[in-house]
């Protein structure tokens, strides 16, 4: 099947002209429109629907970096912890969601955050400020405090996470260009380890926001 790279006539490349990219796309999306298929065979009129869906889809997954780069390592045959079929599997078979591996630098912050999101809860379920039965207020406005502050300790994490990426998109297109296979090998590792670290970073941020 034609790469979501072939559709327009692009190299594997992760790092991408987006402005060109849009061009192309909307190129593409005028052969492609219903009006010039109008009177055409009903089967003809199916595979331009089929062939405009497809565009669309290459074009959304292309144009952000991280999609890009998810795209890629499965054409690869490597995805994210979170994505992998054994994961889905161990998941159904046991009932539970899919758990990803905590990266090691994060343990401690991680443990510490999941305490405070713990208490936060607790907070909560005891009822609203001026209810006898609920925690000292000014608890849960350390409570708060403290979460906020670990959203922006885990923002820049996420940051920074971007910018590595960029870094090994440029080394990833260096080493096909040249057709190293040791060097596209290491940064299509070094990706996957670093998308999976993203997405548990991204993960703590959405539990954070969702205890504020």
């Amino acid at each position: 099947m034609t790469t979501y790279f072939q559709i327009f006539s692009l190299p594997p490349h992760l790092v991408i002209d987006t402005p060109a990219l849009e061009k192309s796309f909307y190129a593409l999306s005028r052969r492609l429109h219903p009006d010039r298929f109008a009177a055409k065979p009903a089967a003809e009129q199916e595979e331009a629907l089929a062939e405009s869906s497809r565009l669309n889809d290459a074009y959304r997954t292309l144009r952000d970096p991280i999609a890009r780069t998810e795209y890629l390592l499965k054409l690869e045959g490597v995805e994210l912890e979170e994505q992998s079929s054994a994961a889905t599997a161990q998941a159904r078979a046991t009932g539970t969601t899919k758990k990803q591996v905590v990266p090691e630098d994060l343990l401690e912050e991680a443990f510490e955050l999941n305490m405070q999101l713990e208490e936060m809860r607790a907070a909560k379920k005891m009822g609203s400020v001026g209810d006898p039965m609920s925690p000292d207020p000014q608890l849960r406005a350390e409570l708060s405090g403290a979460l906020q502050r670990a959203k922006s300790e885990f923002d820049a994490k996420l940051a920074a996470a971007d910018a590595d990426l960029a870094t090994l998109h440029t080394q990833w297109d260096t080493a096909l260009d040249a057709d190293d296979k040791a060097a596209k090998a290491a940064a299509r590792d070094a990706m996957l380890d670093l998308l999976n670290r993203r997405s548990y970073l991204r993960n703590l941020v959405r539990d954070v926001n969702d205890a504020l």
